[in-house]
């Protein structure tokens, strides 16, 4: 296959080997529904969904839901959309292995990783993470969309100590990343262009997922709540609860109000949730809110639509809609059968994907995929899959 290492790139140190801090941070960014970048050809083709499984990945017609092709490739794979509205990158254990979903082809462009982790898009740049070396990729959003036998050149930014982190670009070229080791993770570190350090905090164990809300302010979850960066300045936010562990986000940039999921019990088994936290950055508050009696929720089951509200497919087998003001639900939809929860995360269990006004919900139990109005929760399309979902994106 095709390696980064075989196309230009440049690698900058940052100095991040200069840092005091010490700890530790984890975690798993959701999929971005603010991804403005198009390719015309893709735009041409309308979107596709990409379904991983066990030993592959399914590519899926985004308004029939048929079933174009099924690409082999590992036992547990996951996805990320590149953003360029024609790629999705696929985690392997080579690396960040880049799908064509229009043609459709799990191409041989490999950006070799240890350790592939987080994909973040933000400011036109899509960043790789790799947990094995902590080193930041970054390409030109655009770029991605056009390649054609190589990669556009990336720059690469190289990390110290290896830990599972994950790192942002803002559009002055400051970089917002984890700070860890193989053995804890315990805060964030902001480096301008320059390579000059802006702020740091040790603040965040376990620190794990991140987002990007309005005017470029950037959350993470902590064991015990969040860091919020904001221009120059790092707050921190504490949970309710003595454990209030917060992990991933789930953020528009159009809004200040951020959710995020939420586990107030270190000792509960399996992978199930039943409260989440609301973050309002320009207030700097953070509150924990229960759903309903009978409602739990994974992380894979949340996505931002980009008016604001938070859509979510509960156990019940409905989608809700949640306030992020205010943590109601303010209207839910039947969508695929009741689930029970897994009892790891990786196992196969509903995922949902929103795009341009549709959601849409796998059903693992039944090897289904439903596609339904954001606005009206009318069913738009449904179909079978000859394999189990698992992740999912959407791209076009």
């Amino acid at each position: 296959m095709t390696q980064l290492s075989t196309i230009a790139r440049s690698a900058i140190a940052v100095g991040i080997a200069a840092m005091a801090l010490t700890g530790c941070a984890a975690g798993a960014a959701g999929q971005d529904s603010d991804d403005q970048t198009m390719s015309t050809d893709a735009a041409a083709e309308g979107p596709r969904v990409a379904i991983a499984y066990a030993g592959g990945v399914l590519v899926v017609d985004g308004e029939s839901l048929e079933v174009i092709d099924d690409l082999p490739s590992e036992d547990f794979v996951r996805l990320n959309s590149a953003g360029d509205g024609r790629h999705a990158f696929v985690s392997t254990s080579e690396g960040f292995q880049l799908l064509d979903v229009h043609e459709p082809e799990l191409t041989e462009l490999v950006v070799e990783a240890g350790a592939a982790g987080h994909v973040v898009r933000h400011a036109g740049k899509t960043v790789l993470y790799d947990d094995a070396t902590s080193d930041t990729t970054i390409f030109d959003t655009d770029a991605l969309a056009d390649v054609d036998g190589s990669f556009p050149e990336a720059k690469v930014i190289e990390g110290a100590e290896a830990h599972h982190g994950v790192s942002v670009l803002l559009e002055d070229g400051t970089i917002v990343t984890t700070v860890g080791d193989e053995n804890s993770r315990s805060g964030i570190r902001a480096v301008g262009a320059d390579g000059t350090e802006i702020a740091a905090s040790d603040q965040c164990p376990s620190v794990h997922g991140e987002g990007t809300a309005k005017d470029e302010t950037v959350v993470f979850g902590c064991e015990n709540g969040a860091l919020v960066y904001h221009d120059g300045e790092i707050t921190k936010l504490t949970s309710p609860d003595e454990y209030g562990r917060i992990g991933n986000a789930y953020v528009t940039e159009s809004s200040e109000l951020v959710v995020m999921d939420y586990k107030d019990d270190p000792d509960a088994e399996g992978s199930l949730l039943q409260n989440i936290a609301l973050i309002d950055t320009e207030a700097q508050t953070l509150e924990k809110v229960a759903l309903p009696e009978g409602i739990s929720y994974t992380w894979r089951g949340v996505v931002r639509a980009p008016s604001g509200e938070v859509l979510m497919i509960g156990t019940d087998g409905r989608l809700h809609v949640i306030d992020p003001a205010t943590g109601e639900i303010t209207d839910s939809f039947a969508a695929i059968e009741p689930w029970e929860g897994p009892a790891e995360w990786q196992e196969e269990h509903p995922a949902i994907a929103l795009h341009d006004g549709v959601v849409y919900v796998t059903d693992s139990a039944n090897s289904q995929i439903v596609a339904l109005d954001v606005s009206t929760g009318e069913e738009l399309a449904s179909g079978e899959l000859p394999e189990v979902p698992d992740e999912i994106v959407v791209v076009g």
